[in-house]
């Protein structure tokens, strides 16, 4: 297990070993944080795809690109433990050190181990019911748990997974899906009770901050009923926490296709209505846009308004970068990459600074008249 966790001193000398990188870095928790994290969603569960994670972690750790996004059950827990051998080695070789880099996991679905078993529904009694991980009632939607019991389960697994004493930041995983079938008072209890055990977990040193990794609920109309309220996500961890409390960081999906997190206003702040965005900073909360190249369905065929908004970048899947870390309000931009190809793609991006809030305004705005 590597000891430590991401410090200030530390991501500001890895910040430093990369002049060439203008803007790339930027604060986030204290932290010298890259504008690009590598995510390590997609791939298949298996020897190859670890491979391609291995050479493509290696650039991008050695290139510029210090957060790391996982969860336990990407690739039934074969990135976690592909991280945590890149770290081991890269750390071991005098390549990195623990405290210049920011690794992120999550925790709330159901994970195998490796692979999908011959038995599934009977892998899963032996490994979650039997030994009383999970109770009757606790699962939702036939696949995600949100007990302290469950996330406490999850949370070791992943720093075994991962080789490390400490998370940096740890979310419950789109915990949103709870309420397709839970009443909002039932959800929000169960919610309190996780958050009061983070807050036990940053007080052992298992985890530095918490948050909540999200699909629908920061981007759903307040109407919907898997929308959720960053106002009332606060106050559930200042009651459990005080006004020192740890939830920290928020994840969404933000991309060109999928805007919402700076067009919709769905927050309600001081009773003033806003955007995800426009929220997250006056609340003390860090943002990671998530599916920044939506899957690779963003990385070709864009329009022309994005290449004359986002000059001086060679390709699509750039631009559509670009577009993400350039976002007023988005700390770090995550782009899944399983290749050192990919990497040295991204990093190019990189290489640019951020576009001006007049660059970015652009695509929002009305074309000329004719």
């Amino acid at each position: 297990m590597l000891k430590g966790h991401a410090t200030a001193d530390g991501t500001a000398e890895y910040a430093k070993r990369f002049p060439g990188l203008p803007g790339n870095f930027r604060p986030m928790l204290g932290n010298s944080v890259s504008s690009i994290g590598i995510g390590t969603y997609l791939g298949d569960p298996d020897v190859e795809t670890d491979r391609a994670y291995e050479e493509a972690l290696t650039a991008a750790l050695t290139g510029g690109i210090n957060l790391v996004d996982t969860a336990v059950n990407y690739r039934f827990q074969r990135s976690e433990r592909t991280i945590g051998k890149v770290l081991a080695e890269l750390v071991a070789a005098g390549k990195l050190k623990r405290e210049e880099v920011v690794i992120a996991t999550k925790g709330g679905y159901i994970t195998f181990d490796g692979g999908v078993p011959d038995n599934p529904r009977a892998w899963f009694e032996d490994h979650f019911v039997k030994t009383g991980i999970v109770s009757p009632g606790d699962l939702v939607d036939g696949s995600h748990c949100m007990t302290p019991k469950y996330i406490g389960t999850m949370l070791d697994l992943s720093r075994a997974n991962l080789g490390l004493d400490t998370i940096d930041i740890y979310y419950v995983h789109n915990p949103e899906t709870q309420l397709e079938v839970l009443e909002r008072k039932e959800f929000l209890r169960r919610i309190s009770q996780i958050f009061e055990f983070l807050e036990g977990a940053v007080a052992a040193g298992k985890i530095g901050v918490y948050g909540v990794a999200t699909w629908n609920g920061l981007r759903a109309a307040p109407t919907e009923r898997g929308w959720l309220s960053l106002d009332e996500l606060v106050r559930i961890a200042r009651e459990v926490g005080g006004d020192a409390h740890h939830f920290r960081a928020i994840q969404l999906p933000h991309n060109l296709a999928m805007p919402e997190a700076v067009t919709r206003a769905n927050q309600i702040v001081n009773g003033r209505k806003t955007t995800t965005l426009a929220a997250a900073k006056p609340l003390g909360l860090a943002v990671c846009a998530s599916a920044s190249l939506l899957q690779g369905q963003l990385s070709r065929g864009l329009p022309a308004i994005v290449s004359e908004a986002f000059k001086g970048l060679a390709t699509d899947a750039q631009r559509a970068i670009q577009f993400v870390r350039s976002t007023p309000g988005v700390d770090v931009a995550l782009v899944g990459m399983k290749s050192a190809e990919h990497v040295r793609d991204t990093l190019a991006t990189a290489a640019k600074p951020p576009a001006t809030v007049e660059e970015f305004m652009r695509l929002f705005q009305a074309p000329d008249e004719p």
